[in-house]
C-alpha cells in the first residue's frame, strides 16, 4: 500500500504504508484539509506523530517545513516501514522513529516538548488516558490534533482548550491548544 505526500518538498512522492488492519491511514482528503487548516503553523515546528502508522502525518509536516519529527509506533513492521520511508526521503537527520507503545514511551523516556502533536490512535481502542498524557508534551501555545471516529468523547484537561472541530465523513479531527501549564 502507498500513501502520497500532498505538498511541500516531497509533494507528489509516495511512501510505503503497512497494508494491515493494525494501522489505518488517514485519507488524503482529510490530511490535505488538516494541513491546509494548519497553514504555515507547521513551519519550523517540532512535531510528534503519535500512533504513527505509516508516518504520513509527520512526513507531511517535514515536507511542509517542520524542523524535526518524532514518530512513535507500537507495531514493529509499521515502525520499520516508517524508518525505510525516512531513509528513502533522506530525512534521517530530521527524524526519530521509536518502536514502542505511546503510553510506555511517555512513561519511560526522556523527551522534550513539542509544538505540534498528531494523535491518531486505533479507532478500536482510542486510549483516551494516553491521549491525555500527550497534553503534557505540548509546549504552551502548542497544538494537538486528535483523529477520532464519530462524535465520540474527547479528553479535556485544565490548560487545554478545544479550538476547532472538523469532520470528513466518519473521521473527526479535534484541535487542542495548550494555554497554560
Amino acid at each position: 500500500m502507498n500513501v502520497r505526500i500532498i505538498s511541500g518538498k516531497f509533494g507528489g512522492r509516495t511512501i510505503d504504508a503497512p497494508g494491515r488492519t493494525t494501522t489505518h491511514a488517514m485519507s488524503e482528503r482529510a490530511r490535505n484539509a488538516m494541513f491546509n487548516s494548519l497553514a504555515d503553523y507547521v513551519r519550523d515546528k517540532t512535531v510528534l506523530d503519535a500512533f504513527a502508522g505509516s508516518g504520513s502525518l509527520g512526513i507531511e509536516a517535514l515536507s511542509r517545513g517542520a524542523k524535526h519529527a518524532v514518530f512513535v509506533e507500537k507495531d514493529r513492521i509499521a515502525a520499520k516501514i516508517i524508518q525505510k520511508n525516512i531513509e528513502t526521503l533522506d530525512i534521517t537527520d530530521l527524524s526519530k522513529v521509536v518502536q514502542a507503545g505511546v503510553s510506555s514511551w511517555i512513561d519511560t523516556s526522556g523527551h522534550g516538548l513539542f509544538d505540534l502533536i498528531f494523535a491518531d490512535p486505533p479507532y478500536t481502542d482510542m486510549q483516551l488516558s494516553t491521549v491525555v498524557k500527550l497534553f503534557a508534551l505540548l509546549k504552551v501555545g502548542g497544538t494537538m490534533v486528535l483523529s477520532h471516529p464519530g462524535n465520540g468523547e474527547v479528553p479535556n484537561q485544565h490548560g487545554i482548550v478545544v479550538v476547532d472541530n472538523r469532520s470528513y465523513g466518519s473521521l473527526h479531527l479535534t484541535y487542542f491548544q495548550k494555554t497554560s501549564e
